[in-house]
């Protein structure tokens, strides 16, 4: 085997390792949150996915450095399912959306969704920054929890909203949420020095993501009647435009953050590439 090749083998096989230990972490950590995590919705398959996606886009960092971008993911999905699954009023949304923002802002959880926001709330307040990033951290919470709580009502309600509104309600994903998560807690100087910067460019992907997700889940959303572009009348070649279009103008904004921050523009190119290869949409690919 060529020395190249060798390497290259090395390095996949040690990200491989770092994600497996990453799962273990989480997986304990899923435990600790009662009946937050039932089997049935979180799948083996579902955590080896979810450490993979983190291990391939911080390969350098180590499981430490990545258990609260893991945990803020795993608690993001948590909160998805509450509020797709098993709220049955906008009421019960609002009352767990107020939960979560009063948790941010340092008030004692009220429920097992709240206190684990508020574990990852502490151990990020173990980072010397997070006290002048907080307030953009909960904003961002905010964001996700309103994006959460519109859709909900647009599945409630049998609305269609546009394209171009649906792509604006992405924070819904959680994903610019999650990333804010791992830089408070493990990024450079730079990264957390221009954390707002990054927000911009972090909730352009999460737009591609968006669409992504959709997709990919378009069998699965329709056989409970969960919301989906591709329910809405909009026809896929043109949602196939629009991701192309979002990966586009995503690498656009990347492009100036390698030149201060190459690890995080790194970790962002990571979520567009490895989200598509991973869901084997080969259609759509992020400009290279």
């Amino acid at each position: 085997m060529p020395g190249d090749e060798l390497d290259e083998a090395f390095e996949l096989g040690e990200t491989c390792a770092l994600a497996a230990e990453c799962g273990r972490d989480l997986r304990r950590c899923a435990e600790m949150y009662g009946g937050l995590f039932p089997a049935a919705a979180f799948s083996s398959e579902l955590f080896t996915a979810l450490t993979l996606s983190t291990a391939f886009s911080a390969p350098w960092a180590s499981a430490h450095r990545l258990k609260v971008v893991n945990r803020a993911a795993l608690w993001v999905l948590a909160v998805d399912r509450l509020i797709d699954h098993r709220a049955l009023t906008r009421s019960h949304v609002d009352r767990l959306a107020k939960d979560c923002l009063d948790v941010a802002e340092g008030a004692a959880p009220r429920s097992a969704a709240s206190r684990f926001l508020a574990d990852l709330r502490d151990e990020l307040g173990t980072v010397k920054e997070f006290g002048g990033l907080q307030d953009v951290w909960a904003d961002q919470l905010g964001c996700m929890l309103e994006g959460m709580a519109r859709a909900w009502t647009w599945r409630d309600r049998r609305d269609r909203p546009s394209l171009a509104r649906y792509v604006d309600n992405a924070d819904s994903r959680g994903s610019c949420f999650v990333d804010l998560c791992h830089w408070i807690y493990a990024a450079d100087e730079w990264a957390k020095a221009h954390l707002e910067e990054l927000r911009a460019v972090s909730r352009q992907v999460q737009r591609y993501l968006h669409l992504l997700g959709d997709v990919v889940s378009y069998r699965r959303d329709l056989s409970w009647g969960g919301l989906n572009v591709l329910a809405l009348g909009v026809e896929r070649s043109e949602v196939t435009l629009a991701m192309a279009d979002l990966a586009r103008r995503a690498e656009e904004l990347i492009e100036p953050v390698a030149v201060h921050s190459p690890r995080t523009a790194f970790y962002l190119r990571r979520q567009l590439g490895f989200h598509t290869g991973f869901t084997g949409v080969s259609d759509f690919h992020s400009p290279r």
